[in-house]
């Protein structure tokens, strides 16, 4: 079913709720009506009356609760639609972050003054090609070095010692980058910790 079909049919049933309760309270208030133009005449009011009121307090009650509850399921559904759509590439994007760490790799070991290899231009060109295409999908690196700890966005693989005093319980190493999709982490850092 398509995205017309599913808005026109959540729109008919919809409707079909509204006047189906309403038909509902027409009619109790037209007897209601008809039995307080006796109870003028006669100037008691009737048990029948009593109970007609309360009849139509509980119809317009339910058709209250009732909207309520269609209105929360149609917005719960719009909410996890939404949540379906930011993720939907999150498969495919985390199959691409190996390419992404071995381009991190190449890179490092270019920018290494001591290091041979050659990163040429258009090398480069596609590095940042990929990085462009990868945060336009919402896919974002986390930048772990130097950070505090935190096991809610780092898993630690080893300790070391700290080289400083400053250093404790921080992150000496990033091992593999982590990766965040639309900020719901798809894959944790990997880090070394001062301890």
């Amino acid at each position: 079913m398509g995205k017309k079909e599913e808005k026109k049919q959540v729109k008919e049933d919809d409707t079909l709720v509204k006047d189906q309760e309403q038909v509902n309270s027409e009619n109790i208030e037209e007897t209601l009506d008809k039995k307080e133009e006796n109870t003028e005449e006669t100037g008691t009011e009737s048990a029948e009356t009593i109970k007609l009121k309360q009849e139509l307090a509980e119809a317009k009650d339910k058709y209250l609760r009732l909207f309520a509850e269609f209105d929360n399921f149609r917005k719960r559904t719009n909410k996890e639609k939404l949540e379906m759509r930011k993720t939907a590439a999150q498969d495919t994007l985390s199959a691409f972050i190996p390419v992404l760490d071995d381009f991190d790799r190449a890179k490092k070991n270019h920018d290494d003054d001591n290091s041979e290899e050659e990163f040429t231009e258009g090398v480069m060109f596609v590095y940042e090609k990929i990085m462009t295409f990868a945060k336009s999908r919402g896919l974002e690196a986390m930048d772990s070095t130097g950070e505090d700890f935190d096991p809610d966005f780092h898993e630690a693989i080893t300790e070391i010692p700290a080289p400083t005093e400053e250093m404790k319980g921080k992150i000496i190493d990033t091992i593999e980058r982590g990766y965040k999709l639309n900020d719901k982490i798809i894959r944790y850092a990997k880090v070394v910790v001062g301890k």
